[in-house]
């Protein structure tokens, strides 16, 4: 293995797996098919809903998400979650951000806090060798 730090992290998918708390996320990755998109150049920014925000979903609505004939629907609600490029947590300033699936969501910056539409961002600058993670604390829905 080389030892500069690029090879030392791997893509978004690995790093999310490798975190832990990100393991109902990489499963609709992966049911949405999406991971390898998620392994590709980049860079991506990724927000990424820990499994605690998934388990504030409705009863029933990931199990239906993650069910085949809604894969369609679930790469939508999870390209959502991602912003061509990488912007880091001292990047980020309140404005409208373009997500990977052609809809805008709100970014807001106050007193210290970061929200990505209604969800909280609770963790920043997890690094990956094709962009960035930072954790949020709900499913952002697209409109």
């Amino acid at each position: 293995m080389n030892t500069n730090d690029t090879s030392k992290v791997g893509d978004i998918v690995a790093v999310a797996t490798s975190a832990g708390n990100f393991s109902t996320l990489c499963a609709a990755i992966g049911a949405a098919g999406l991971a390898k998109t998620l392994q590709g150049a980049g860079p991506f920014t990724v927000f990424a809903p820990t499994d605690e925000a998934f388990a504030k979903l409705p009863k029933g609505t990931l199990e239906g998400l993650l069910k085949p004939e809604n894969k369609t629907k679930l790469a939508g609600i999870l390209t959502y979650h991602v912003l061509p490029g990488k912007v880091m947590a001292a990047d980020v300033k309140t404005m409208k951000a373009k997500t990977v699936n052609g809809q805008e969501l709100a970014i807001k910056v106050s007193g210290g806090t970061v929200t990505v539409d209604q969800a909280k961002v609770i963790k920043t600058d997890v690094a990956a060798s094709n962009g960035v993670i930072h954790a949020i604390d709900a499913v952002i829905m697209p409109k």
